[in-house]
């Protein structure tokens, strides 16, 4: 029998855990579909999203590469964001994952109901 015991590195364990939470998805969705933004400008795409979640969010996501953090030398300061060759990379698989959420969200939700 197969197992997925955590022995060492685990990149399903690692990146998943980085990657599956709702706000990450959410960003990188963002830019994708709107492209460069500003702080304030993906905030307000994901109105329920904290200033301190978006910021480690964000933070987290440019440590992995997933997206670019541009900042100008202007006053008053302006930083950007957009995603990597990376993070470009990993949006077809997101976006598959959105369209399977899409497709089976009526059965889940049944699924869901009927256990109560």
């Amino acid at each position: 029998m197969k197992n997925l015991h955590h022995t060492g590195y685990c990149p399903v364990r690692d990146v998943i855990g980085r990657l599956g939470n709702k706000w990450s998805m959410l960003v990188l969705l963002t830019l994708k579909i709107n492209g460069t933004l500003r702080f304030k400008e993906i905030q307000q795409t994901i109105d329920d999203i904290s200033q301190r979640m978006l910021t480690e969010t964000l933070k987290k996501l440019e440590t992995d590469g997933l997206i670019e953090r541009k900042s100008y030398n202007e006053i008053p300061p302006k930083v950007e964001y957009c995603l990597t060759e990376l993070g470009k990379s990993l949006m077809p698989h997101i976006e598959a994952l959105v369209r399977w959420a899409q497709d089976n969200m009526k059965t889940i939700m049944e699924k869901r109901t009927a256990r109560h």
